[in-house]
């Protein structure tokens, strides 16, 4: 079964009669990822000038589908339901019941949450912010929120008097925003949809385009009809990097042609990207003894450390690199050969590399990769690491981090006149960390499913009900909504989809893309609900009601014209967004300045550096070890988008009805003596006091490497201690968790 074909057009037409939103499913459809549309609630995939006519993939779709749903949770829904009893439902079965429709407190003595005035609720958040040392509290963001009301909300945080801003980055990219920085000067990707067009080889690294990017296989054929060829390195053989039938395309539907996609295809033990990438670099170098291979003219003009890592890359044997990586040398070596044929490369990864013990060194060993031969820099080649989330990177560009070194505090202490805050704010796993210590007072989530996200589940949420308070803002009810602090708000927002009419005007808002380009964004549904507010103006309530007033923060100004704060983001970051207002309505929209796309590298040093891994082992300070411990990794099915879940079924990997399922290699089960379809418990195999399990498992037979295992991401979570997260990014390590097997 390819990616795409009649498998996602059925899907597609399914998700929209499933959450009864045909008409305006279809209606939106054709406006998602336009410039007169809205961009798409999902991926974060790059936006073209020139769009298709539908510029929407199966899992944007069923996003939009989710969001313009006719299913309501109105406040007769928790008056039949308490909330202990809603803590017993699935994650689907939570999500399914539709848009939030009214501002709600958990009132304690019934377990319910009940309807409150957007009035009562703001004074009295304020009231009690006021009343908390601000270190103690935490501003949290999904990546769903847009440039302008990010923008607010770190201000508003700072205002307060706090960087504790930890995001979704921390769980997922943070590993790219720390690596990228030290080889070459920025913390994003710098390959775009031009350089798809003039690439001559792609290679991909743990990152699963068919459920996490799926537009990207557009250009993706593209590539492949111009005879570029694509090595990709995964633990599974996903479908979307094997064949696509594009179900834009009538000829290819009705013929049902497909494309192949990857045309070298190596299944990497999980977590073996450092090894396998080390082995192409060793291959490399030996080739270049020959005849010249590595670009020495720009590595003596522009980079730094190149003799070191060649010594390191000499040092390592092909035993190790075979053993670490799980792939044969002669495999290793085909990859570097189409890699030496090329002139410009384009390596594109994702969470496969980043959610690891050692993910920044797997990231810089792309770097290292792509700078041997000159490939940051140039037309058609690039670094081009995926976000998952839709403006989880633009967050991040107008000030949502934890990092004050990464903020423009100077910029928005000359112009709000206050002092803000200069201590190092708490990241997601140091919030975690927080909360089990009981150092963690108040929590806002701008977003997201927080409890569901993060690792140690079970531990957190024991913890999470000694928070003096939460407030969710959310479109609809997950966990993280049930289990919540002695005082409790949930505060419903309009989607990115619907109409935001402020002061009689329609409002557009803003978002940054994977490669770095800024794009508007106008909603066009009727709203789910009269009483729903914005995000802007539901952050403009708390903040009025906890903050002194003041003449240069004027929040109902910026609340009532969005291009207010379009101005306040250009004053206070004028390098990216000068005539922010002006330049967001070009096609395509504009992209932020990357000084290494130009070859000039904003590093301590002024070089593009050359960085070699301390270790080819994913995890050397592995607490047990033993041929009865597997390698496990989290991910998602085709029917999901982070913690959103849309069905039980996964149809690319053949699972229908549940998400309880163990991808086992054939092999290990015959080692371990376990069966197809037999129940398993994991258990975390590490020793520290804490016992970590997921009961009720079933076995399922599946083409994955000996010595690995996969299952699903967030029910696989409470496997995660907190602690075994990425060196220095402090990523948790999602994609390789020790774990055994009780039957």
């Amino acid at each position: 079964m390819p990616a795409g074909g009649w498998g996602s057009a059925k899907a597609t037409v399914s998700i929209l009669a499933q959450e009864h939103a045909t008409v305006a499913g279809t209606k939106a459809i054709m406006r998602q990822n336009k410039q007169d549309g809205f961009m798409c609630v999902s991926c974060s995939w790059a936006k073209p000038a020139h769009p298709h006519t539908i510029e929407a993939c199966e899992n944007g779709i069923k996003a939009t589908a989710w969001e313009l749903t006719s299913k309501r949770t109105t406040p007769e829904f928790f008056a039949r339901h308490t909330v202990g009893e809603l803590l017993e439902w699935s994650d689907l079965q939570l999500e399914d019941q539709g848009r939030l429709t009214e501002p709600l407190r958990w009132d304690e003595a019934s377990d319910r949450y009940v309807p409150v005035a957007w009035h009562d609720a703001f004074l009295d958040i304020g009231a009690r912010l006021k009343q908390l040392d601000p270190k103690s509290v935490v501003f949290y963001t999904s990546g769903r929120a847009s440039l302008e009301a990010s923008y607010l909300y770190q201000l508003f945080a700072r205002l307060y008097g706090t960087n504790n801003l930890p995001d979704s980055s921390n769980m997922c990219h943070e590993s790219t925003s720390v690596a990228l920085p030290k080889t070459i000067g920025v913390g994003v990707g710098t390959a775009d949809l031009s350089d798809f067009e003039k690439t001559d080889c792609i290679f991909f690294f743990g990152q699963n385009v068919g459920t996490n990017s799926p537009r990207m296989l557009h250009h993706l054929q593209d590539a492949r009809r111009r005879g570029v060829p694509i090595v990709t390195f995964n633990p599974l053989r996903e479908r979307g990097l094997v064949t696509f039938t594009n179900p834009l395309s009538v000829a290819q539907m009705v013929t049902g042609s497909e494309t192949v996609i990857s045309t070298q295809y190596h299944q990497v033990k999980v977590g073996g990207d450092i090894a396998a990438i080390t082995g192409i670099c060793k291959a490399l170098l030996v080739a270049d003894e020959a005849a010249p291979v590595v670009d020495r003219d720009f590595i003596a003009e522009h980079t730094a450390g190149f003799e070191e890592f060649c010594a390191y890359v000499r040092a390592q044997s092909w035993e190790t690199i075979e053993q670490e990586s799980g792939l044969p040398r002669s495999a290793l070596e085909m990859a570097a050969d189409d890699y030496a044929k090329a002139q410009r490369v384009i390596a594109i990864y994702g969470m496969g590399l980043t959610q690891h013990r050692r993910g920044v060194e797997a990231v810089q060993m792309v770097s290292n990769l792509l700078l041997l031969r000159g490939n940051i820099g140039k037309p058609g080649a690039g670094i081009c690491p995926v976000r998952g989330h839709s403006n989880v990177q633009g967050q991040r560009t107008v000030g949502i981090t934890e990092k004050p070194e990464l903020a423009p505090l100077d910029a928005m202490a000359k112009r709000y006149g206050f002092a803000p805050p200069r201590e190092k704010g708490l990241n997601t796993v140091e919030t975690c960390r927080a909360v089990l210590d009981r150092k963690v007072h108040a929590f806002i989530g701008l977003g997201g499913n927080f409890i569901r996200a993060v690792p140690e589940t079970s531990l957190l949420e024991d913890a999470w009900r000694h928070v003096d308070l939460t407030v969710q803002i959310a479109t609809k009810l997950n966990r993280s909504h049930l289990v919540h602090g002695k005082t409790a708000y949930l505060l419903p927002c309009l989607g990115r989809i619907e109409l935001d009419m402020q002061r009689g005007r329609p409002q557009s808002v803003s978002t940054e893309d994977s490669t770095g380009f800024m794009h508007p964004s106008l909603g066009m549904a009727e709203p789910a609900s009269r009483f729903l507010l914005s995000e802007p103006a539901i952050v403009a309530g708390m903040a009025k009601a906890t903050l002194p007033p003041s003449r240069a923060v004027d929040w109902d100004k910026w609340v009532g014209d969005y291009a207010s704060i379009r101005d306040e983001i250009a004053a206070v970051l004028p390098d990216i967004f000068h005539d922010f207002n002006q330049r967001r309505r070009v096609p395509g929209g504009f992209r932020r300045p990357l000084a290494a796309v130009e070859r000039k590298w904003k590093t301590p040093n002024g070089k593009a550096n050359f960085i070699a891994p301390q270790s080819l082992a994913e995890d050397p300070d592995a607490p047990e070890h033993g041929p009865a411990v597997l390698r496990l990794m989290t991910m998602r099915s085709d029917d999901q988008f982070n913690t959103t879940i849309y069905t039980l079924d996964d149809r690319f990997r053949g699972v229908k009805g549940t998400r309880r399922v163990l991808f086992l290699n054939p092999a290990d089960m015959r080692r371990l003596g376990v069966q197809e379809g037999q129940q398993v418990t994991a258990v975390a195999a590490v020793s520290d006091g804490v016992s970590r399990t997921v009961a009720g498992l079933r076995v399922v037979s599946y083409n994955i490497p000996e010595g690995c295992a996969a299952g699903y991401y967030p029910e696989c979570n409470p496997l995660i201690p907190l602690w075994h997260h990425a060196k220095d990014s402090f990523v948790p390590a999602a994609k390789s968790i020790p774990i055994r097997l009780l039957k």
